[in-house]
């Protein structure tokens, strides 16, 4: 059993779950149940699962890896939704961007201990993903 809390993967996701709160807070209120709720649960998803595959084993913790990163893509889609619908704010713009940043990182660390848990290459796998669209 792995200490989650030890692990930067886990702590970047939820410090970025806390941006992702700050940002929604500027959408407008009839999105509260929309929008709002809907990207603030995938955010909060992403530290979860890491926390979840820390209790098992290998092959367990790969699972809820896979999970997050899942829920990280929902995330980055309905981010795109939202800037598209124009909710942000110009205040929220300049947070909106540090969060799109955030996020690369996240998804990063996210394929990369996933790979490294699985004995596989990331960096190979990675150049494949890349490379072959």
């Amino acid at each position: 059993m792995r200490n989650f809390r030890e692990l930067d993967i886990w702590k970047n996701s939820v410090a970025f779950t806390l941006d992702i709160y700050s940002l929604t807070d500027s959408f407008p209120k009839e999105e509260k149940y929309g929008l709002i709720s809907q990207i603030r649960r995938c955010a909060v998803s992403i530290p979860s699962n890491i926390a979840e595959g820390c209790s098992g084993t290998n092959k367990s913790l790969i699972n809820y890896l896979s999970i997050a990163l899942g829920s990280s893509f929902e995330l980055e889609t309905q981010l795109i939704i939202a800037n598209r619908l124009n909710l942000f704010s110009e205040k929220s713009k300049e947070l909106f961007e540090k969060i799109a940043g955030k996020h690369d990182l996240v998804y990063l660390n996210l394929f990369t201990y996933k790979y490294k848990n699985a004995k596989v290459e990331p960096c190979n796998t990675l150049y494949l993903m890349i490379n072959t669209g």
